[in-house]
């Protein structure tokens, strides 16, 4: 694209019906704008990035973020009801800004969080290699459509197609678009002349609008984003017993005495966590001998028995101190409602297969593959020190 200059350009209003202030609303644990705006950062092929917005929380928002090629535009009131188009206020922008013709304009959607930097630099890379005018995303939706009077739009009912044998239409699915100043000040539309598509993949096909939508999108975020990206340097892993290194279960004796069952291998898994110089430890609720025990027989640096009350977050923050650590350095692997604090503040958490609801849905957590008690503690130690190889 020689020296043109590329803007991106996220018009996010504050006056959303259906989720209000949706655009700076929670989602997988930072507001939904955030995602977009990282994405477009992480791009070494984006110059600028401009949010307009008309909202004064919208604005101290993003600032927040602290990415230094996002800038905020204060949008025009007119421009930025139920009823304005986006083109308006991307018109608007140009000529407030007197934008030079050959600039080129990705309009991303802040309603597209699974919006990658990988799929940017692609479609770019598509948008120039091609010399294409304009350019849009999409995914290839196979499914079968009929028409109301009860014809078949897209395929032939009487010979059914396999999936795997059918092409499929390609269906817009709103993430960015791709096009010059030039064109967008003549047409006054986001597309214009010989029109590219750049697919992305099917998961990315939904845009939040609705609040059902918010919830099938974090799923999809964390299966098909967060759990993909590279696992961090872990200088301290800490683990929960019930449910973790046991399968919940509790053993009484005829005269009391209460057992528990333990995994070998999640005790070999301690043990080659201290071969590679990684501190481990136990926090667990309740205090039992038999943890004690169990503890010794692992060799754990940090054990905390007892800290229903003042919390799993609070007694490993005390480990920190001691370990000279911060949490963002921790893994901890945990299962249940009293977990829920310390996983969502730990930079690697994960869970066992039958982990409560509450936990599984945790943004970016690690859902293991096997159950407590099953040797989910060694299927998460052998990934984290794969990753340190």
């Amino acid at each position: 694209m020689g020296k043109r200059e590329i803007i991106a350009f996220v018009p996010v209003r504050g006056g959303s019906k259906s989720i209000p202030l949706k655009n700076i609303k929670p989602f997988c644990g930072k507001p939904l704008v955030y995602w977009v705006s990282a994405a477009l950062q992480a791009s070494s092929k984006v110059d600028r990035i401009i949010v307009a917005t008309d909202s004064d929380e919208i604005s101290e928002t993003v600032k927040s973020f602290q990415l230094d090629k996002v800038s905020i535009y204060r949008r025009l009131a007119e421009n930025a009801t139920d009823t304005a188009s986006t083109e308006s206020v991307m018109l608007e922008y140009i000529r407030a800004a007197d934008l030079e013709d050959d600039t080129v304009m990705i309009l991303a959607q802040a309603t597209s969080p699974l919006t990658q930097t990988v799929h940017i630099d692609e479609a770019l890379d598509l948008y120039e290699n091609e010399n294409y005018d304009s350019l849009l995303t999409c995914v290839v939706n196979k499914r079968f459509f009929w028409n109301k009077d009860g014809t078949s739009r897209n395929y032939d009912y009487k010979n059914r197609p396999r999936r795997q044998d059918f092409n499929g239409q390609w269906m817009e699915n709103g993430a960015f678009y791709i096009n010059s100043v030039k064109n967008i000040k003549q047409f006054k539309n986001r597309l214009s002349g010989k029109i590219g598509i750049y697919e992305m993949p099917i998961y990315s096909a939904f845009e939040i609008d609705e609040e059902d939508d918010w919830i099938i999108l974090e799923k999809l975020m964390n299966r098909h984003v967060l759990s993909q990206r590279p696992m961090q340097k872990v200088k301290l892993f800490l683990s929960d017993v019930d449910g973790v290194l046991t399968d919940s279960g509790m053993f009484y004796g005829e005269s009391g005495e209460e057992s528990k069952r333990f995994n070998t291998r999640d005790g070999m898994g301690f043990s080659l966590l201290r071969k590679a110089g990684i501190k481990t430890g136990i926090i667990t609720s309740e205090s039992r001998k038999i943890v004690e025990r169990r503890a010794e027989k692992l060799k754990v640096d940090f054990l905390k028995q007892g800290v229903a009350g003042i919390g799993k977050l609070e007694a490993a923050q005390e480990i920190c101190r001691e370990a000279g650590v911060d949490l963002s350095e921790i893994s901890y692997v945990g299962d249940d409602l009293n977990c829920f604090e310390l996983l969502s503040n730990v930079g690697l958490p994960a869970c066992p297969a039958d982990a409560a609801d509450e936990i599984l849905s945790i943004p970016g957590i690690k859902v293991l593959s096997k159950k407590g008690g099953e040797g989910c503690v060694r299927e998460f130690i052998d990934e984290i020190l794969r990753s340190e190889q």
